[in-house]
């Protein structure tokens, strides 16, 4: 019998519960590599970040992996579709100042060659309409306040996420985990013993109680009780190219007078940016920024102000994050997952995406190297690989905005703090090669496809200026920009609102 141990009953601990036990206990089979025993330890000690509200389309396939459907989940939940982030005042040119970061569909496929044939033309200098806004279902969807859930007599598959309360998440896990066969144990850790060769031997808690086990799962948050702070595995900062370690949170009831909206909103603020979030019950908003430039009190400050809402009417929460990763994400008999392992902030809402990928990342390694560290190196190289891809694209975000009205928004536009990577990515672009070619290239598009790039760049309005254009009539008749919104404007017919879909 192989004895696995989870440290942690956050989203991200019961999710690595979740996932094996489908993986090991729910399968009828001799090899001794599948007779697993699982155990996860929670603490009522220990508080829950419960931040991560959003997510992307890989959350979808969790929940279809786990058959736990839509209408056990959502409501319970409070949940909301999601058919991407809006960006807003990130850029400060003129009809860029804001565009859609939107989930692919196959519906996109009729629509994103003339995207990419424009993008690429008009930084040849040719004059067309390359903004990522006229290209993409979702956008339209989510300008529309629609769900992405269309009627079987349109059966395009269309790629989406969520909105949720993380809190009713983990619950929702956690029945599904112990419905699985995972022992739960309530305890705190107070001690962890190591044997001669530095592998976790023991964990011995506050009343007494130890565990042992083959394999140990870290996902203590950000103390990183196993990994960091008893297996000493250091710890990679990303402040010198990812300023922001702080954010406040504060939420208020949904406004039933509007319209329930399913996109992320995101937008630039002095220091930072603020997150919306919609919820079927309530609305949430978060400000992350850098205490290098503000502090909480003036952080909060102008939350506030932005919203308009006073003190004594909704309490605030202030969270200290630790953005980066650690040198190994498996060592000894010890993985990490979720914070323990490392966060990049939340901008494209990307933390449960990364827990999920480390988790069935490991259990294919064990359950091909016979439970043991044969793959360890494999798999720290392609969690490292994905951290290091996810924190460029974030990174790329702040080093390409337009703003001046602040010395955080100067200091990350003048940021030379770049990976090769990136700066490759940006030369190709601003040189007017083909971007695509780069990202195969480099073996990145797996992370962050070129579709998401284009936008990113393209909505930024990085492009020639006008008078430095001529006229681009000839190439304009290939993909007319009025028949491709023709053409979406008649497929988001078969979507209803958001509301509808959630019966509300």
């Amino acid at each position: 019998m192989k004895k696995i141990c989870i440290l942690g009953g956050g989203t991200a601990g019961w999710m690595t519960a979740c996932l094996m036990a489908k993986h090991w206990l729910n399968r009828h089979a001799d090899s001794p590599t599948e007779k697993v025993q699982i155990t996860l330890i929670e603490s009522d000690k220990v508080p829950s970040v419960g931040v991560g509200e959003g997510s992307t389309p890989q959350l979808k396939k969790l929940f279809d992996t786990l058959d736990i459907s839509e209408q056990e989940w959502m409501p319970v939940c409070h949940a909301t579709y999601k058919n991407g982030i809006r960006f807003v005042d990130w850029s400060t040119r003129a009809g860029f100042k804001q565009y859609f970061h939107p989930f692919p569909t196959q519906v996109d496929d009729h629509t994103v060659p003339g995207f990419f044939h424009n993008s690429f033309l008009i930084r040849k200098g040719i004059d067309l309409n390359a903004h990522p806004d006229h290209f993409f279902l979702t956008t339209h969807l989510a300008k529309q306040n629609k769900a992405p859930i269309s009627a079987a007599n349109f059966p395009f598959e269309v790629n989406y996420g969520y909105h949720f309360d993380a809190a009713k998440v983990a619950r929702i896990l956690k029945s599904k985990a112990q419905q699985l066969g995972v022992t739960v144990a309530s305890a705190t850790i107070e001690h962890v013993e190591q044997d001669i060769a530095g592998n976790i031997n023991q964990l011995f808690a506050q009343d007494g109680q130890t565990f042992s086990a083959d394999y140990f799962v870290d996902c203590s948050g950000f103390q990183s009780l196993l990994l960091q702070q008893s297996l000493a595995v250091p710890f990679q900062l990303f402040a010198n190219n990812l300023f922001n370690d702080k954010a406040v949170v504060l939420s208020v009831p949904r406004n039933k007078q509007q319209p329930l909206m399913s996109q992320t909103i995101s937008t630039a603020l002095k220091h930072g940016w603020m997150w919306q979030i919609p919820l079927q019950h309530r609305t949430g908003f978060g400000y992350v920024y850098s205490s290098g430039y503000t502090n909480a009190e003036q952080a909060e400050r102008e939350l506030r102000i932005r919203l308009n809402i006073e003190a004594s009417d909704i309490s605030a929460r202030h969270i200290n994050m630790r953005v980066g990763q650690v040198d190994k994400h498996w060592y000894k008999n010890c993985v990490a997952i979720g914070l323990s392992q490392g966060f990049i902030e939340p901008l494209e809402a990307t933390a449960l995406h990364i827990v999920q990928e480390g988790i069935e990342g490991f259990i294919d390694a064990l359950s091909k190297g016979g439970f043991s560290n044969q793959l360890q190196a494999e798999y720290n190289q392609q969690m490292t690989a994905r951290f290091n891809a996810i924190r460029d694209y974030i990174v790329a975000h702040y080093k390409l905005n337009t703003r001046s009205d602040t010395l955080y928004w100067r200091d990350n536009a003048a940021n030379q703090n770049l990976s090769d990577s990136l700066q490759h990515i940006l030369k190709t672009w601003f040189s007017g090669q083909n971007l695509s070619d780069e990202l195969t290239r480099q073996q990145i598009d797996k992370y962050y496809p070129s579709v998401s790039w284009h936008c990113l760049l393209a909505g930024y309005g990085h492009f020639p200026e006008k008078s430095q254009l001529i006229e681009g009539n000839d190439f304009a008749k290939q993909y007319s920009i009025d028949k491709i919104q023709q053409f979406i404007h008649a497929c988001g017919l078969n979507y209803p609102s958001q509301a509808q879909t959630l019966g509300m």
